[in-house]
């Protein structure tokens, strides 16, 4: 019985102990990617203030504004409404092109989640991605719409995918209608040519209509083939809990990027050492009390002896 415990206590510190180090894996994979990234100082557990304007408010059932004009990656004038055929979902992405943080790796999980999601890009639903910077060119668009196409591994579905550039009033009512919060903050030069914003993508009905959101960096291609799923049928999925992944800002004093990313991993640390500790007390109180149990019920060597003459 000892033993068993003993066992199940050493799988616990080693499930705690593996927890931990996948949690500090998931820090360094949201740090570290595609393109020039750097990490900087954190200071404290508060957000920046330029912060405050950054959210994902999630709209559900809210309507996109299906007249808001764009011009696509071949550089054609466009409405988002060309999208939305009212037979097939889209998932829509809010980033901006030259993102030199976070951008790249929601679209690194989006294509990721995908490559495993047995439908097919412009014939079973569309995917939307626009920027937030309305100075991005079409050049831009389309070299970054070839290269994710080239990670996703199949040219053919070249139609199914749209990366859209577009003038501020366009880009706000989308942004808008999709709870999308972002703010322009200074570069490496000091100038406003960067934007703090968080990490999300959405499924939207046949009809444009907001069905799903899904936060974070990495996603579940069962999550996502679940909700393109139900958003063909105009089902309305539920809100997901808002745990923010946060862009970065640019300390012009420390001339560094810092990276603020959400705390889940830190959070989930904590969560696995409390756990463990607890885990530990228990299983040694009851080692213990088993120990004393024993000791109690052993006859001494005196009641040896009398008993076996």
């Amino acid at each position: 019985m000892l033993s068993t415990i003993r066992t199940g206590v050493k799988r616990w510190i080693t499930a705690g102990l593996g927890a931990l180090a996948l949690g500090g894996m998931m820090a360094a994979a949201q740090t570290t990617g595609y393109g020039e990234k750097s990490m900087g100082d954190n200071h404290g557990d508060q957000l920046p203030t330029v912060l405050g304007k950054v959210q994902v408010a999630q709209h559900l059932n809210a309507q996109l504004p299906l007249n808001a004009q764009f011009v696509d990656d071949h550089g054609a004038n466009v409405k988002l409404g060309d999208y939305f055929d009212g037979k097939h979902p889209a998932v829509l992405a809010v980033v901006y092109y030259n993102c030199p943080m976070l951008c790249s790796e929601e679209m690194d999980g989006l294509t990721s989640a995908l490559e495993m999601v047995h439908l097919v890009p412009g014939k079973d639903f569309q995917i939307v991605v626009m920027t937030i910077d309305p100075s991005e060119t079409v050049g831009t668009a389309a070299a970054k719409k070839a290269f994710y196409l080239k990670r996703y591994g199949h040219p053919e579905t070249a139609d199914g995918w749209h990366f859209l550039t577009g003038k501020q009033p366009d880009i706000d009512a989308v942004t808008n209608a999709v709870g999308f919060g972002y703010t322009r903050v200074p570069g490496p030069d000091g100038r406003l040519t960067q934007f703090a914003h968080a990490s999300a993508i959405e499924i939207a009905t046949p009809q444009g209509k907001l069905a799903q959101y899904y936060l974070g960096v990495e996603y579940s291609s069962k999550d996502i083939l679940l909700g393109l799923v139900d958003a063909s049928g105009n089902k309305i999925g539920s809100p997901v809990a808002n745990i923010l992944t946060y862009c970065y800002h640019y300390d012009p004093q420390i001339n560094k990027h810092s990276l603020i990313v959400a705390r889940v991993v830190q959070l989930g640390g904590m969560m696995t050492v409390a756990g463990l500790g607890g885990f530990m007390f228990l299983m040694f109180r009851k080692d213990l009390k088993l120990g004393r149990e024993q000791n109690q019920d052993r006859p001494n060597d005196e009641d040896f002896t009398r008993r076996n003459g």
